[in-house]
């Protein structure tokens, strides 16, 4: 299988490194096209083909992922619809905003366009990817699947809740981000190195998150189990909800989906 990356920004290389780190596609079965030669000097070094005419790229693989801005992808679909063999290929796209019916309005109603959304812990082996239900041959659907698979976790949602996905999972390491560095700050206050505080932080935030998946309980219960009566958890717990961490959080998500909405 043959794979075209159009587009070689931070979400095709976290994707791409993700996906040569697994072996499940290899690097000289994979093509990148990009118009900055930095970019693709990144994927050069690891062994992957690039070039610069997206046409060219398309026509080689089997299956091409459009990897791009929302506007940019929008632009450039009309120049895929004469591709060679073009039935046969599936087109799978991570751009935020634009829907499946949209893109195959673009290139051609009659091919096969798969929607998803991942996120850049992808990087790690650790992305989150929704992957947006497709009338499609269920094989055609299955290699978006398994593709995804090789960088972390999926999920098959129906497209209507793409903007909320993209909200909480699409954007959601940036949150996550700026939590570390706050907590990390709150450390360096208190008097620890940064390094420390960094590496603190980060391994609580991992192992929280391990704590929700694999014991299936709910946060907050887990949260009660940390905060003793009248001890030094409720007490930071109480200043948090005094300060509406929450409530921000809440609105910061619901911004970020009427953002995609409007895309």
């Amino acid at each position: 299988m043959k794979l075209a990356f159009i587009g070689g920004g931070n979400m095709a290389t976290a994707i791409l490194n993700g996906i040569v780190d697994s072996s499940f596609i290899a690097a000289e079965d994979i093509i990148v096209s990009d118009n900055t030669k930095e970019k693709l000097s990144v994927f050069e070094e690891k062994g992957i083909t690039t070039v610069t005419d997206n046409l060219y790229a398309a026509n080689l693989a089997d299956v091409i992922v459009f990897a791009v801005k929302p506007n940019i992808l929008r632009q450039i679909l009309p120049s895929f619809a004469n591709l060679e063999n073009i039935k046969n290929k599936l087109f799978i796209s991570i751009a935020a905003g634009v829907k499946s019916t949209e893109i195959k309005e673009g290139i051609g109603n009659k091919t096969n366009v798969v929607r998803v959304m991942p996120n850049t812990p992808a990087l790690v082996g650790e992305g989150m990817t929704a992957i947006f239900k497709s009338d499609i041959p269920k094989e055609k659907f299955d290699i978006a699947v398994n593709l995804f698979n090789t960088i972390g976790k999926t999920v098959i949602i129906d497209e209507k809740y793409a903007d909320a996905v993209t909200a909480v999972s699409g954007s959601g390491p940036a949150y996550i981000f700026m939590i570390i560095e706050a907590m990390a700050d709150g450390g360096v206050l208190c008097g620890l190195p940064r390094d420390v505080a960094y590496e603190l932080a980060s391994q609580t935030v991992l192992g929280s998150a391990k704590m929700v998946l694999e014991s299936g309980e709910h946060p907050g219960v887990l949260k009660d189990r940390v905060c003793s009566p009248g001890g030094t958890t409720i007490e930071a717990v109480y200043s948090l909800e005094k300060s509406d961490v929450r409530g921000a959080f809440i609105k910061a998500i619901k911004k970020c989906a009427d953002k995609s909405k409007s895309m």
